[in-house]
């Protein structure tokens, strides 16, 4: 009997070691990683630039705690102002920890404004996380069950919908900021347009709202761009990140700028470990080699080749609703709930995920190659093509 607490229906497999986009159980039979950990493992398995810089910096220190400067903090801040064109970074554990803090300073901002009630809109079918403040910004019921009372000061809206927010925006008073994922993963790889994302930004500056991405599972280079919000060319005023920043070392961070600069001082909030010194070797690491080895241009081009290769290979076949993706963050819909193909391929050496019941995802490792995308074709569309036949 496991003394685990019973909080994930866990397939019956367990790895003990990986080498780049593959992963090994206990038996030695081999697995190609098309999930890389829920977006987490940016530079696969095993990557010897990540492993240095972890090994290293263990040997040296890995906690002192955020009483006492830590300089490789301060060098991934820089680095990550640099890249998204921002000011100010906080640093954290996890996606829903960035999240809160996003929510704490939209919340905080208001009240210097004099407003009491302050209230973020949100859209359906978003995930933020499972605290109880991000659980309640998040639009799927399924997941808030049971955890009643909600935190309250959020305002939902459709989806990539200019005028239901518009309209939020006459009628209510309350509103400080817009919260959303430029590229909804949980929600089914649903895409945020150049000119949704360029409409919520006017209408932020018109109305001194924050805008608020959230950049968890989308950003650091996923979408081929360092975070999802440069694709338009818009900036936020707040932007979370967590996964993949560490490929596979927890942290988090919530970013801004502009009017959400400068909010918080000491004693606002904080973090016992939020970007401790392992945590930040490990950001590096991966900034470095992402930059190094053009792995932003990489998503792209082995994301569309494994677009282009699923549709090639399911053209015509009925129950497929849509193939569609930004760099290697990438959705097949079927007509059905189709769960029963993670176990299905898992079966057949290949880790994927479904979610919204009815989206195959996929969120290979930056490192994946066209010869990867080529395999990973082969393997899953055979797959669809009979469960749907089923």
């Amino acid at each position: 009997m496991s003394h685990l607490m019973n909080t994930y229906a866990r397939l019956p497999v367990a790895f003990t070691h990986g080498e780049g986009v593959w992963l090994f159980d206990e038996t030695g039979k081999r697995y190609l990683d098309a999930l890389s950990g829920i977006a987490v493992s940016t530079l696969g398995h095993n990557h010897p630039r990540l492993v240095r810089a972890i090994s290293e910096q263990a040997a040296s220190v890995l906690h002192t705690s955020n009483l006492y400067r830590i300089p490789r903090q301060e060098e991934l801040a820089d680095r990550i102002a640099a890249l998204s064109g921002m000011d100010e970074v906080f640093f954290c554990n996890s996606g829903c920890e960035a999240n809160e803090a996003a929510i704490k300073l939209a919340r905080f901002y208001g009240h210097k404004k004099n407003i009491d009630h302050p209230e973020i809109i949100v859209m359906e079918n978003a995930f933020h996380g499972r605290t109880l403040a991000t659980l309640s910004a998040t639009g799927n019921r399924k997941t808030q069950a049971g955890f009643e009372p909600l935190v309250t000061g959020f305002v939902r809206v459709p989806y990539k919908n200019i005028a239901a927010i518009r309209a939020v925006g006459e009628h209510n008073h309350n509103v400080v900021a817009i919260m959303l994922e430029m590229v909804q993963g949980e929600g089914g790889i649903n895409i945020a347009d150049d000119a949704f994302q360029r409409e919520l930004r006017a209408i932020c500056d018109e109305r001194g709202w924050l805008l608020i991405c959230d950049e968890v599972q989308c950003g650091i280079g996923r979408t081929g761009h360092w975070f999802g919000f440069q694709q338009s060319g818009v900036k936020p005023d707040i932007m979370t990140l967590a996964k993949g920043l560490g490929s596979g070392v927890p942290i988090g961070a919530c970013v801004t700028a502009g009017r959400a600069a400068g909010l918080f001082a000491p004693g606002n909030h904080g973090s016992t470990f939020g970007g401790n010194p392992l945590a930040c070797a490990a950001g590096l690491a991966t900034l470095d080699e992402i930059e190094d080895k053009a792995l932003r241009d990489n998503a792209v081009r082995v994301g569309a080749a494994i677009c282009n290769g699923m549709r090639e290979a399911l053209a015509g076949v009925a129950g497929v609703v849509d193939i569609r993706g930004r760099g290697l963050m990438i959705g097949i819909e079927l007509d059905r709930p189709c769960g029963d193909l993670v176990r299905q391929a898992l079966e057949a050496g290949l880790l994927i995920n479904v979610t919204a019941e009815r989206v195959i995802r996929l969120l290979p490792a930056l490192v994946f190659t066209e010869q990867d995308a080529g395999a990973l074709v082969s393997a899953l569309a055979p797959l669809v093509r009979k469960f749907l036949a089923q």
